[in-house]
Order: structure tokens, then sequence, then C-alpha cells
């Protein structure tokens, strides 16, 4: 019976197909080399962007409010990273470098409350509740930082998160017209996770890069809130 010319392909060992020639070897290397750095330009405008505008907690200067930026809860607690995060922040409002502060996190279903779970546990550490403002809808860091301007009117604030995700968080905020300091949380321990959040940052500076670009509306706006304001007159 005579093959078919679809046999034949069909088991014919695959070939990638790789230049035969120097010169072409060469061409492809290049090729290769710029797609890598284009790839890399957005980590690289995250990295310079915010290279800067990163301090110590010791070395904060005093600013009116602090961001806190929502990092998953275990069960109706703040997960380790986000607590080591509002830990940062009540070290910050006891030493007198911040007088309020904003929690930005996900409550897009009821029974998940990041910014009610964030302001339980700042009280039960000494932060008044009167100077804590929660922001319902910072669903990914661009839409916290755009709210944090548009809705609740921040000029200028201490940014807290972990280390590996500051620089990307300096960035958008400044982006979004807010003068920022990034603060990385202290505590963390350098385990598989933060390995693993750390490589995931080479991918998010690249989402990071076109909402500076767009600078889209958040996934929920609404009228200007006094919140902010408020908490940082408080007796």
């Amino acid at each position: 019976m005579r093959e078919s010319w679809l046999s034949r392909w069909a088991w014919r060992p695959w070939s990638p197909g790789l230049p035969r020639t120097t010169a072409g070897r060469r061409r492809l290397v290049r090729a290769v080399v710029a797609v890598c750095a284009v790839a890399l330009l957005p980590y690289t405008w995250v990295f310079l962007t915010a290279d800067d505008r990163l301090r110590a907690p010791g070395e904060v200067p005093e600013t009116g409010v602090a961001v806190v930026f929502g990092a998953g809860l275990w069960g109706d607690e703040p997960s380790p990273y986000l607590a080591h995060r509002l830990d940062t922040a009540a070290g910050l409002y006891a030493d007198g470098r911040i007088r309020a502060v904003l929690v930005t996190g996900d409550n897009s279903r009821e029974e998940y409350d990041e910014p009610d779970a964030m302001r339980a546990y700042l009280v039960q550490r000494g932060v008044p509740d009167a100077r804590i403002v929660s922001d319902y809808a910072g669903f990914d860091t661009w839409d916290s930082c755009a709210r944090a301007k548009r809705i609740f009117g921040v000029d200028e604030a201490v940014l807290i998160t972990q280390g590996f995700h500051v620089r990307r968080a300096v960035a958008l905020c400044e982006e979004a017209g807010i003068t920022s300091y990034g603060v990385a949380a202290t505590g963390d321990r350098h385990n598989l996770s933060w390995y693993y959040g750390t490589v995931r940052e080479a991918f998010a500076a690249g989402k990071a890069a076109l909402d500076a670009l767009l600078e889209p509306d958040p996934r929920f706006l609404g009228p200007r809130e006094k919140g902010v304001d408020q908490a940082l007159t408080a007796s």
C-alpha cells in the first residue's frame, strides 16, 4: 500500500529548523537577546523609578498617611505577610512617623473582607480606630494607588508591603500622582513563598508598565471621600 504524504509527515522526526550557517545562528542569537532585552524593560523601569524612594522603617520622614496593601487572609485573620505589613505600619505610627493608615484590599465578596481584618489587627496593636481608613476596592496595586489619589485625595504616602513588591508599588503610586516612600515589611523569612513572589514580580512588571502607560480607571470609582482628611485631624 502506498504511503500517504500525511503518514510520512506524521512520522518524520521533528526538527527545530535551526539555522545551518554561522551567520544564521548569529542572527538567531541577536534576535533572542533583543527579545529578552525588550521583555526586561518593564522590570528595569520599575527598579529605576523606585531606586531613590525606598526607606528603612527608621529612616521614614514624617508623613501624613501610610498605605498598607492587602496580602490575603487566613480565615478571618491576616496572612503572615499581611501581618508583617501591619506590624510595620503600627510601629511607624507608634514612632510618630505617620498619623493615619489607609488599608486597601479586597472585599469583592461578602465573606472575604481584607480591610476590616486589617483594621481590627491595627487597633489591637495600638493604632486608634479613628486613624484608620478602609478602601474596600483595592483589588490590585494600580487600583489601590489610583483610588488613594483620586478617591481619598492622598498626595504623599509611605507605602508598606513586602520587599519583593515595594518597588512596583512605588512606581505605580508615583505614576498615579502620589509622592511615595517605599518601606519593606519587617519580619519576613526568605522561604519558598518569598522567592516565588520575587520571580512573579518580573512578570507583574509588564502589567505595571501597561497600567502606567494607559492609566486605566480603577475597577470601582466613586465620589471623593474625606476619610483620610478626617483621620489626619482625629484626636
